[in-house]
């Protein structure tokens, strides 16, 4: 059942690093990468600049179960890497449905961390999902590869709100049906 992943979201193997639930020891590398404009700015939901206490307040809403979306640290401290280079998520939605969310600090961009990230995650499919969504602004071109290495499909064009950067942001959506 959905509430029993929730209550205690699995590590799962991403080759040379894991995912795994986020701990309050998280905390600085994400305010590090999220607070990056770069990172920000791809996002509909990281402010820039972060408010105090934002990042904790993630954290500490990551850790409540009851919270609904589920989110995984990008680990590799398994093979002497660093404990946090992003941050991946699945919001459950509708008919068996989840949206895949996901950002990677810009030290660990174009290294093939959000394609394992994605592709891990999928293949886990913790929730037990028959389908995934994922969306990504028009303009990042990284991540509609990253989805579409992942069998993500195209689905469509639409538009949503970026709070870095106070507008609407044309976006693609993408689609990955998993029976």
């Amino acid at each position: 059942m959905v509430e029993e992943v929730l209550e205690a979201p699995q590590v799962i193997d991403a080759g040379s690093f894991v995912l795994r639930p986020l701990r309050k020891s998280d905390e600085g590398m994400i305010s590090f990468y999220a607070g990056d404009e770069r990172v920000a700015r791809m996002t509909r939901s990281v402010p820039h600049p972060l408010p105090p206490g934002a990042v904790e307040q993630y954290v500490k809403r990551a850790m409540e179960p009851e919270t609904g979306e589920v989110i995984w640290a990008m680990d590799a401290t398994q093979n002497g890497g660093p404990e946090v280079m992003g941050v991946i998520s699945l919001l459950p939605m509708d008919r068996n449905q989840a949206q895949v969310g996901y950002w990677v600090g810009p030290s660990h961009w174009n290294t093939g961390v959000a394609s394992a990230a994605v592709r891990a995650l999928v293949e886990a499919n913790p929730m037990k999902n028959a389908t995934f969504f994922a969306e990504v602004f028009q303009e990042n071109l990284a991540s509609a590869r990253v989805l579409t290495n992942c069998g993500f499909e195209y689905l469509g064009d639409a538009e949503t709100f970026s709070v870095a950067r106070n507008s609407r942001v044309p976006t693609w959506t993408y689609t990955r049906r998993l029976d």
